[in-house]
């Protein structure tokens, strides 16, 4: 899908859907105006409107399986982002993106989708098997292994053990800013095990593991997509600065 730029050759403004929780959306801001700066220079940063949400309400409706809810919740935060000047909205965490179509029905200019980005960067890479660590929603609930699907790329998750422990640091650990060395050798023991299982790379599927795991960590590639999803929306956003349009997910 393409996008073109409706604005006068500026930097397109930002429109971040933070909150899931703040830990991983400061690492959004941080992420993006690192790569601004990197690519123009000088005193560079990136024109940006955070919406940041109440996380305990977010985890409730997904606790409850109040999806529809949570998705006009997130569609309402859209809208003020993009009522605010947002020219291009991103939601900073996967597994909202289950929502996804939620917020872009809600809005008029792009959302860039965390699994596209990430689905094209796989494919770029050659890879055609791999492992996600993520939520337990993100995990099961089949939107990212079907999206991935578009890229054939085929997706490995942990055994139920495994899968119990991943969400378990995200959501008593990660989410409230604990990072634990006994942690980080658990998620690598669940890769190793992957890669065993025949992963050709590994998805850090939840915008919180990059607080964890690094390249250095992972006995696999890593594709980091909170890294990848702050490139993509930056690559858009100083499009019109080169005069051009973006393919965007």
């Amino acid at each position: 899908m393409v996008f073109a730029h409706g604005n006068d050759g500026r930097m397109e403004t930002i429109g971040l859907l933070g909150g899931m929780s703040w830990e991983s959306s400061a690492e959004y801001y941080r992420l993006i105006n690192e790569d601004v700066r990197r690519r123009l220079g000088g005193h560079s940063c990136a024109e940006v409107v955070l919406v940041s949400l109440d996380f305990a309400e977010i985890e409730d409706m997904q606790r409850r399986g109040a999806w529809d809810e949570a998705g006009a919740h997130l569609a309402r935060a859209a809208d003020r982002a993009y009522r605010a000047g947002a020219g291009v909205i991103l939601l900073c965490t996967n597994t909202m993106h289950k929502v996804a179509e939620a917020i872009t029905s809600a809005v008029p200019v792009p959302f860039i989708h965390i699994v596209d980005a990430t689905g094209e960067r796989i494919a770029d890479a050659g890879h055609t098997r791999v492992a996600l660590l993520g939520s337990r929603f993100t995990m099961m609930d089949g939107f990212y292994q079907s999206r991935l699907r578009r890229f054939g790329v085929e997706v490995l998750v942990p055994d139920e053990p495994d899968r119990a422990i991943v969400d378990d640091v995200i959501y008593t650990e990660l989410t409230r800013s604990i990072v634990d060395p006994r942690s980080r050798r658990e998620y690598q023991r669940v890769i190793s095990s992957l890669a065993d299982a025949g992963a050709e790379a590994v998805i850090l599927g939840c915008t919180e593991i990059t607080l964890l795991i690094g390249p250095g960590d992972s006995s696999l590639p890593v594709f980091d997509t909170t890294r990848i999803h702050t490139e993509a929306v930056v690559d858009y956003a100083l499009a019109p600065l080169a005069g051009t349009a973006m393919d965007g997910s």
